[in-house]
């Protein structure tokens, strides 16, 4: 979840996501169309006499929208803070709070796996939306009927707060209330298995806020497909690590000697034959064994072909390269190259040689082998690896 980090709470750095900039105005023009049927609504919910008239002409409308709005993700992010400040309290590293389109989302370095861990921490949110809603509320009686656009923005926050702790707590996993069924499920069972039943639920609980959706909200439908999908990626993502628990990146890599390599003298004419002749379009650069950089057929491809020639790989390589030790989780190479979007990571000892290369198809064998019943190869066919993407 990318974003821009616009400040920090409790040291932990808060992000806007480019989604964000359009839901806001959009939530603020929604509010605004609906401001005689909210000022209704409060009304029924508290039994006052908001005066709907004074509050729906004019610019006043455009004002409480937005206000509004601000306070909702003002809330959504004292929500994620709920979460974050108990998983800190835990151990836990946050990478970031982001806002974006559906609201909000707490980044960790790593899930909690302790089921106790998790249950507090996921209850933390709620808690806090229920508690920003009794304020909102308080707020809302104690002002003076004078203050009628004030009393509106606090009343509607106190109903949208507490609208959202509860919907949060249905068991749609990832939302909080499956996070509170996996950590129950976990009480008993692995983790990894409690995380497919609760993903299951989640999925099952997506199809149906679909259906609601086609006949209420189009939101509805955006944040059935969104559940949807993060629970099947959180649950891959759960079972790749239960899969890879005690496998490093020696067992899984593909050896030094089948790897095919350029040195940092190579001409790029001769290169790009070397592509033609072994099918890769991408090689480790190795200078006195060391590994210097990466040069791949998107490089090389900046240099015209009558200069070819005349160019060493050593000026178009890409260097640094991020890179990884043997003795390293297999799992932490599987986020790498996923954190990174590279196909491959070039593997190292402590003085920077080159070993080996992890790759994709690597992990994902290990991992077909792992799901069977069996352990990774630790050799690999030469025709396994070398070609660097």
């Amino acid at each position: 979840m990318r974003g821009i980090r616009v400040g920090s709470v409790f040291t932990v750095p808060i992000r806007l996501n480019w989604t964000f900039l359009i839901v806001l105005p959009l939530f603020a023009a929604f509010i605004a169309w609906d401001i005689a049927q909210l000022v209704e609504l409060l009304n029924q919910v508290f039994t006052t006499t908001i005066n709907a008239p004074q509050l729906t002409t004019g610019w006043m409308p455009w004002a409480l929208g937005f206000a509004s709005a601000v306070g909702l993700f003002v809330g959504v992010l004292l929500h994620e803070l709920g979460h974050s400040l108990v998983a800190m309290r835990y151990g836990y590293e946050i990478e970031s709070i982001t806002l974006w389109l559906l609201g909000g989302v707490a980044n960790f370095v790593e899930f909690p796996e302790d089921w106790r861990h998790e249950l507090l921490i996921a209850v933390a949110g709620p808690i806090v939306s229920i508690g920003i809603g009794v304020g909102s509320y308080a707020v809302f009686v104690l002002l003076p009927a004078s203050l009628e656009p004030i009393r509106f923005v606090f009343g509607y926050l106190a109903v949208l707060n507490v609208v959202l702790a509860v919907f949060n707590l249905l068991p749609g996993f990832p939302m909080d209330g499956g996070r509170i069924l996996r950590a129950l499920l976990a009480r008993n069972q692995p983790h990894a298995q409690a995380t497919q039943q609760a993903a299951e639920v989640g999925k099952f609980f997506a199809f149906l806020l679909g259906i609601v959706g086609v006949f209420t909200n189009w939101f509805l439908i955006l944040l059935a497909f969104f559940i949807y999908i993060a629970a099947s990626g959180e649950a891959q993502q759960t079972s790749i690590k239960a899969s890879f628990e005690g496998i490093t990146v020696r067992d899984v890599m593909t050896p030094k000697e089948n790897l095919k390599t350029v040195s940092a003298d190579t001409s790029i004419a001769e290169l790009m034959d070397r592509m033609f002749e072994d099918g890769h379009i991408g090689y480790p650069v190795v200078q006195n064994d060391e590994l210097v950089g990466v040069i791949t057929l998107d490089d090389a491809a900046d240099i015209r072909a009558v200069e070819q020639d005349a160019y060493r790989v050593r000026e178009v390589m890409s260097s640094p390269v991020e890179t990884i030790e043997p003795g390293a989780d297999a799992m932490e190479a599987f986020q790498r190259i996923q954190e990174h979007d590279v196909g491959r990571l070039p593997v190292v000892d402590t003085d920077e040689q080159l070993v080996g290369i992890i790759s994709r198809t690597d992990l994902l064998r290990a991992f077909n082998v792992i799901q069977t019943g069996g352990r990774p190869p630790t050799t690999r066919r030469t025709d396994s690896g070398g070609e660097f993407t």
